[in-house]
Formats: C-alpha cells, structure tokens, sequence
C-alpha cells in the first residue's frame, strides 16, 4: 500500500457548499484516496504544507475538447497541461464541436452519437496529462430514438446536451421525452441556455424553454456569451430545481443577478462552474481560478462557497465522484496560497480579494502531477517540501 501524508495545513477547505472550513490540519491519502482528515499519522511519503491552504482539484464543468490536447478552435496544442498547472483535475465536455469539417446544420444522430463514443473512447480514456477529462458528450438533435440512447448507456456516455436543438419545435414532446430517456439510463442532460453562440442558436433559450424540458443543469445561464433576459434568469433560478452554470465566457453583470437570486433564496449549493472554452472566449489555464475570484470578491460569495462550486458541486451536477476532500474520495487536491505582495493571509482570503493564489502542488488519485511550482502561476510565498520515511 502506498500512502502518503500532507501535513502543516494552514486551511483545509472540503468543496462541500456551507461547510465549515477546517484550520491547521493534516490528511492522509492511501492508495490514491483520502483514508482521513486530521490527526497524526505515520506514511511512506510526506508533503510539508509549509501553512498553505487545501482545496479539492477544480472541476471544469464546461469545456470543448477535441482529440487530445489538441484543440483547433484556437490552433492550440496542450492546453489540458496548462489547466492542470491551473488547479484544473477533472473536466466535462460539453460537446465536441470543433471537429474540423464538422457542419452544425447537416448533424444526424448517427453523427452525433459516433462522435460521443469515439471521443469517449479516445481523448475520455487517455487522461491527458493526468487530468480525469469526461469526454464524449452527445449532442441532442431532433430524430433520436430509444436506440440511439441505448446505444450510448451500452458504450458509457453519460451526458449529454441540448445547443444545436431547433426550440421551434418546442410543442412536439420530443425533448421532454428524450430527458425521460436520459433519466431512465442515468445519463445528466445539459442545455445551452441564453442566445446566440459561436456555434448558432435557433431561438433564445429562456425560462420558457428551460422549464418546458427540465435539464440538470443550464449551461451558462449568465452568458456563453449572450445570456437570458434578467427576468428569465431570476425565473429560472426561482422555479426550477436545475443546476445553474456560470462559465467564464459570462456576462458579469447577469452573473451578479444569478447569484443575488440564488443567494436570496437560499440556494448557491446549485451554483456550479465552468469555463466554456476552448473557444471563442480562448484557452484560459487560470479560468477557473478567475471564476472564484470573480465570485468572492465582486459578487460576495464566501469564499469557501465559491470553492465549492467549482468543485463539489460541480462535481455532483455531473455525477462525478471527485471535487470533495472527504474519506473515501479520489485525492484530488490543489495546495496553494497568497503570492508575494498579496495582503491575504491565506488562499480563501485572497480569494476574497480577488488575488489569484499561487499553486505550489496538485494531486490527482493521491499523485503529485504538479509539485513545487505551477508553470501557470507565481509561487505562494510558503514552499512545500517533501520527506520521505
């Protein structure tokens, strides 16, 4: 058995919305999972902490793979490394759409769902630079039948999404009946929400649309790039149940909105977060990060929450079983804190600043992927260091 220990945690934050946050801590990993938090315990290896702050790995609910880490939307090769460098452990697609040649008005659903189980089986299956990547996400266009859900629960693919959808048809049932299909197999349902993407819309997905077919999550409701008119998005978040998605192709002001109305209802355990990319918006290694930020320091979420839903709750939307520091769980994790001239104390509180934190290590299945240094940020001010018994 390989165990490893991390201890002087100076902050110890678990992903779990309205969680208390846990100060100087320890946490023990055997076999790529967290056997237990807190305490003194004896390992094979150690990671001095050096006081800095442990979040579980950030979950990136939205993005666009292709093949790899290749990615032609922005002619752009290891990107998934780069997030990785960026906090980044697991990520969802949200639809292959950049396939060279792909022609979104001609979509079949052979089409569809041969590319879904070739990417589950390709980029899903390789882990790219360690980075647990959820990829092959079915794109839901009209003619589908049982079958074709069938035959996607037989080959694993277990989202799947509303974008090139023609809403005009809304009254035919036919959606509604293709979420019932999912349900039935397990699978999650995500939808484009908002106008107008890089890839086409064929009408503004509202509140109408979003609570006439009751998705698992609205994907980008506060912009992706354009969002839903304010009283759609305050209709939404009050009468629908749905995971609410804010990714970093937002409109600020709307994301402000979103979270006054989740807020005021008691509700920012459905926040959840992604990046959207990539794509038009580019390739943002530090997307994630930003997106904390943004939440913590401009739109007043506690800082821990906003951790949260850029892991735990992101995590669960999807039905992922990271992105929650608790025994049992994979040990994916992140150690970071405060960069020199930050007046943070720590990396909650540079959060709340709006300071990206700097990443010293991060761990996938209790291995160390990045250890010392981030290629993607500062150092923190405190170093790790690492013992062997």
């Amino acid at each position: 058995m390989t165990s490893l220990v991390i201890d002087n945690i100076g902050t110890l934050a678990t992903g779990q919305p309205g969680a208390p946050v846990t100060r100087e801590t320890s946490v023990l990993i055997e076999d790529g999972v967290i056997a237990a938090i807190g305490g003194s315990h004896q390992a094979n290896r150690v990671l001095d902490a050096g006081g800095l702050t442990v979040i579980p790995g950030l979950v990136d609910g939205h993005v666009h793979p292709t093949f790899g880490e290749w990615t032609p939307a922005q002619d752009a090769i290891g990107w998934i490394h780069n997030y990785l460098h960026g906090g980044t452990t697991s990520m969802v697609s949200a639809g292959e759409l950049h396939i060279p040649g792909l022609a979104f008005d001609q979509l079949t659903p052979e089409l569809v769902v041969s590319i879904a189980i070739v990417s589950k089986h390709t980029t899903g299956r390789m882990r790219p630079s360690g980075v647990k990547v959820c990829a092959g996400t079915a794109l839901l266009v009209p003619g589908m039948t049982e079958q074709h859900f069938d035959r996607l629960a037989a080959e694993g693919v277990d989202q799947l999404k509303f974008i090139f959808y023609d809403w005009n048809r809304l009254g035919d049932g036919e959606a509604i009946r293709y979420v019932a299909w999912a349900h039935e197999r397990g699978m999650t349902v995500k939808m484009h929400s908002g106008g107008v993407s890089r890839s086409g819309s064929s009408r503004v997905a509202g509140h109408e649309i979003v609570a006439a077919v009751g998705p698992d999550i609205v994907g980008h409701i506060s912009g992706g790039p354009i969002p839903m008119r304010d009283d759609d998005i305050r209709a939404v978040v009050r009468e629908t149940t749905a995971a609410l998605e804010v990714c970093s192709s937002m409109n600020y002001r709307a994301t402000q909105v979103v979270v006054d109305e989740l807020r005021a209802g008691g509700g920012l355990d459905r926040l959840t977060l992604g990046t959207d990319t990539p794509g038009g918006t580019g390739v943002i290694p530090r997307g994630m990060l930003r997106n904390i930020c943004f939440l913590a320091s401009v739109c007043g979420v506690d800082p821990a929450d906003a951790v949260a839903a850029a892991t735990g709750v992101t995590a669960a939307a999807h039905r992922l079983d990271t992105g929650v520091l608790a025994p049992g769980r994979p040990a994916d994790l992140v150690v970071l804190g405060p960069i020199t001239g930050s007046d943070a104390g720590d990396a909650l509180e540079s959060f709340a600043m709006g300071d990206l934190p700097g990443i010293a290590a991060v761990l996938v299945d209790g291995e160390a992927l990045v250890s010392g240094r981030s290629e993607q940020t500062p150092p923190p001010r405190s170093a790790v260091r690492w013992h062997s018994h």
